[in-house]
């Protein structure tokens, strides 16, 4: 396959009112929604699709329709990660059966191994899957730190040129640059400079809320029109501060509806924005204009 790299969406995963059950149609729908604005890859089951709250058996179910449904529109990257190793290795291979492009894999979580064993892990990972491995590195919810040393040995394995860092450090991004893997940025409030950097894409939670600008943004780096993408952050970056300094998935699907993309609430126990929460969002929503 050709190499991944543009705008990557980890679409929310969309609930009926009864948040026990998907809401397919909706689901399909909002990836539709993203499709018509140019992005470039579809991510089910992401952090920002809820997948720590769904059940095994839903994120396969999720990751075969969003396959069938893309159909080659984009590319589809499918987040794998589970606590036992067994569980990803089958999740893997369930993707890579019905079509994906590539599969992201968080390393073991909570109280998991030393670096020798995260090593192991990805090991075992990339025999299962005949497609890309996307490294997940978010170590302020998974515990542990794929840091640029250990990513330069990661890419050692077959199989492993990605990473997608949410760090939100833009001198870490600098530094895994350096290891001449493929890098994806996945801190929201750096996008723009991450770019610039020569991250090869981004894998951005709020393009469920702004997709147009994202991939407006994204062309304008890759053309050279810096001024141009300079501009259009700051109209962007304090809905980005905003999403990243409160609750995640909450505040992004408040932002989203709030644009005009149906997706619902989040699957307890996360519960949606205060009053006054939702407020400061708008406002910084204010600056966009309509979706």
């Amino acid at each position: 396959m050709k190499s991944l790299s543009g705008v990557c969406v980890p679409v929310c995963t969309v609930f009926e009112d009864n948040p026990d059950k998907i809401d397919e149609p909706r689901y399909l729908a909002h990836i539709d929604r993203m499709l018509e604005a140019g992005v470039d890859i579809i991510l089910p089951c992401g952090g920002t699709g809820e997948f720590a709250y769904l059940s095994p058996e839903e994120k396969r179910h999720l990751i075969e329709i969003t396959t069938k449904h893309v159909d080659g529109r984009a590319a589809v990257v499918a987040q794998t990660s589970a606590i036992y190793l067994s569980d990803t290795l089958a999740t893997t291979q369930h993707a890579v059966d019905h079509g994906a492009d590539a599969v992201m894999v968080l390393p073991p979580y909570f109280e998991g191994p030393d670096e020798r064993g995260v090593v192991s892990h990805y090991e075992a990972v990339a025999r299962a899957s005949s497609v890309p491995v996307m490294v997940y590195n978010i170590p302020v919810h998974s515990g542990f730190d794929v840091t640029p040393a250990l990513f330069s040995e990661l890419l050692e394995i077959d199989g492993i040129d990605y990473i997608k860092d949410s760090t939100g450090d833009f001198i870490r991004i600098q530094e895994l640059l350096k290891t001449g893997g493929k890098i994806f940025n996945g801190g929201d409030p750096i996008t723009y400079q991450a770019l610039v950097a020569g991250c090869v894409g981004c894998v951005w939670g709020s393009v469920n809320f702004l997709p147009k600008e994202a991939v407006t943004l994204y062309r304008m780096v890759q053309s050279g029109d810096l001024a141009g993408g300079a501009e259009l952050w700051q109209k962007v970056i304090d809905s980005q501060l905003f999403v990243w300094s409160h609750v995640y998935n909450a505040a992004v699907k408040a932002a989203a509806n709030r644009r005009g993309f149906d997706v619902g609430t989040c699957r307890s126990p996360v519960l949606p924005l205060s009053g006054d929460e939702s407020a400061e969002l708008f406002t910084a929503l204010d600056k966009l204009g309509s979706a």
